[in-house]
């Protein structure tokens, strides 16, 4: 399924119960800057944002910021419904398995090494913060370093893979968008 809004629209999409197996492809009409669930809004410089035209959204799974641009963000959700391919009760494994199928798609492009982080999260001194600085079960990485961002949304009926990647990434970009204090040096990130 196509579709086209703002982040924070498709981050309010919900899944249907019963939950069909769907890939949701989605563009963004408008830069966002995507908090996790947890992060909390003392992270943002809320003047930047509102400068740089830059909606502020809060997703429902976990991690740090992620700043969405349009163009420049290819946005891919994946929906498993309990018990069908790709289910487990081990909130990894699905991560695991869908990072294995992207993977799969991208090593025939001799992009350079594409492999798959088997590991649990793997954090950094700004990951918490800056959502692509970190490592997590099933993202994809491209010579070492993360290409797809993936988190995790379940209900009791379906998981929503949500996965990110980019044609173009500047941590700058982002980094200018968090409050002084919270402020990573760009040169630190992963």
């Amino acid at each position: 399924i196509q579709s086209t809004s703002s982040a924070a629209s498709f981050h309010d999409r919900l899944v249907d119960d019963p939950a069909p197996h769907e890939l949701w492809w989605h563009d963004i009409t408008a830069p966002a800057l995507v908090l996790g669930s947890s992060q909390p809004e003392t992270d943002v410089d809320h003047d930047a944002c509102r400068r740089a035209g830059v909606e502020i959204v809060r997703r429902r799974s976990g991690g740090g910021a992620v700043l969405l641009i349009p163009g420049e963000v290819t946005w891919l959700d994946v929906i498993i419904p309990r018990g069908s391919v790709g289910w487990a009760d081990d909130i990894h494994a699905p991560m695991r398995w869908l990072g294995h199928h992207l993977a799969a798609v991208l090593e025939p492009m001799d992009l350079g090494s594409v492999s798959v982080h088997e590991a649990a999260m793997h954090t950094t001194a700004w990951s918490r913060l800056v959502c692509f600085d970190g490592l997590g079960a099933g993202e994809v990485l491209l010579d070492g370093r993360k290409l797809i961002g993936m988190s995790q949304r379940r209900t009791r009926h379906a998981a929503r893979l949500q996965c990110c990647w980019y044609s173009r990434h500047a941590s700058a970009d982002l980094v200018e968008l968090l409050a002084a204090e919270h402020r990573p040096p760009s040169a630190e990130l992963a």
